[in-house]
């Protein structure tokens, strides 16, 4: 059973950092490309990064290219998405994902307020 477990989200001021984790389980960890998306009320899902499966190359929306950074830990079987610089308008519920398995996380709050 396919599993993904986000935490870290907080309330943070502008300019400030978080640092995201996802802990999976119930699959091959390695084997499959791995994504965060987030989503703000009132708006739709989007894409914010992704990390792929075997060689770990990265690619970013532009709303966030320069400031986050998405990698993944093998041992631990974790993803996580550093977020540097953070602005009001990434306030949003964030979720990680496996693509390929159409699995999703419950998602944690970002809240970037002063």
């Amino acid at each position: 059973q396919v599993q993904l477990v986000e935490s870290g989200g907080d309330l943070v001021q502008p300019g400030g950092s978080l640092k995201l984790s996802c802990a999976a389980s119930g699959f091959t960890f390695r084997a499959y490309h791995m994504s965060w998306y987030r989503q703000a009320p009132g708006k739709e899902r989007e894409l914010v990064a992704t990390i792929t499966a075997g060689t770990g190359g990265t690619t970013y929306a532009d709303s966030v290219k320069g400031r986050f950074s998405i990698s993944k830990d093998y041992t631990k079987s974790t993803v996580y998405l550093q977020m540097n610089s953070l602005k009001t308008e990434d306030t949003a519920m964030y979720y990680c994902t496996v693509p390929r398995l159409s699995a999703w996380g419950r998602g944690t709050q970002v809240t970037v307020s002063s």
